[in-house]
């Protein structure tokens, strides 16, 4: 089973070194790491991917770098967006190949590329936000959203009631043709998101806004 471990060790050599070993000696095989966050503290923010035997209970990943001096385990969950971590420069090929639906492949590559559980984009309608496109796993209802659309950068968003415990961010953009839009983005139950996603996410929509041609 795959799972995916996003984890705060400190930015030194060998500290990766010292978490791969521990992961391997709980059974794990790892499949890849992303660096997600070098912060200014000497901190790093990793993800991995991970095979894990059925017989090896997630637990004792965390058991294991709990056992690291100054590891700490920000979550663990299963991975289901497939076998390998999409990097950013994948995503911008994913819309930049299609730009009359560069917004539409944006939020289909998005859940893969920022390890969130849904995404969607929203435009203004009659009564306020409206629905435009949604990954697989997106509500297909907008409760109480209309602010969105007045949000001014990317940036963490309040809970919505509808969507119980689960953590938001999202970004503004605009089209060449001047068609605006809003991008969230949703995890079950966080973690929360980085300072460095949020900004990276208000690229990619960005970078998608300008692609966008006559489609929009």
């Amino acid at each position: 089973m795959a799972f995916l471990l996003r984890v705060e060790l400190p930015d030194v050599p060998g500290s990766l070194g010292a978490l791969a070993t521990a992961l391997g000696g709980a059974g794990a095989d790892i499949e890849a790491i992303e660096i997600v966050e070098h912060r200014a503290d000497g901190v790093a923010v990793d993800d991995v991917l991970l095979e894990l035997p059925s017989a090896v209970m997630p637990d004792a990943l965390i058991t294991a770098c709990q056992g690291l001096e100054g590891v700490h385990v920000h979550w663990i969950s299963r991975y289901t967006a497939g076998a390998n971590l999409s990097m950013d420069l994948e995503a911008v090929e994913a819309f930049t190949d299609e730009p009359d639906l560069a917004i539409e492949r944006l939020i289909e590559v998005i859940p893969s590329t920022f390890r969130t559980d849904w995404a969607m984009a929203v435009g203004p309608g009659e009564e306020g936000a409206a629905f435009l496109f949604g990954s697989s796993a997106a509500p297909r209802v907008v409760p109480d959203c209309d602010d969105w659309l007045a949000v001014g950068k990317a940036q963490s968003l309040p809970d919505v009631t509808a969507w119980d415990s689960t953590v938001l961010a999202g970004s503004p953009g605009t089209t060449r043709s001047g068609l605006q839009f809003f991008v969230a983005v949703g995890r079950h139950g966080g973690p929360e998101f980085l300072a460095s996603e949020i900004a990276r996410l208000g690229h990619m929509v960005s970078l998608a806004a300008s692609v966008q041609t006559e489609g929009d």
